[in-house]
């Protein structure tokens, strides 16, 4: 079995650019490996097919490009909330992420 990582040293630009770089030094250390096949393994039918679906783009994500992202949002038809945000918006920005969970939570009573 192959593990992926991001190397300590481009963890920061690729994921964290908008963390202060202790903290995104501080996840690069404790980062865990995800499984290489997981990346490339059939995943059966998605959700979004059957479930309503929300998606936080974040606009400054060096990870996923914007575009992948909204073709992503648009083949969901997910809600969408874009904010000025890297890859771990949900660290960088975890009342705006909150925020869209929150709402969706409410929508789905």
């Amino acid at each position: 079995m192959v593990d992926a990582y991001i190397k300590p040293n481009l963890f920061q630009s690729i994921l964290a650019n908008d963390l202060p770089a202790i903290q995104a030094a501080e996840l690069a250390a404790t980062q865990r490996p995800i499984a290489a096949s997981a990346l490339t393994g059939p995943a059966g039918p998605p959700a979004w097919t059957a479930l309503p679906s929300w998606d936080v783009i974040g606009t400054e994500d060096h990870a996923i490009p914007a575009a992948a992202q909204e073709f992503m949002a648009q083949r969901a038809h997910a809600t969408v909330t874009e904010i000025k945000a890297s890859h771990l918006s949900m660290v960088s920005q975890p009342a705006k992420v909150t925020a869209v969970i929150e709402s969706a939570a409410h929508k789905s009573d």
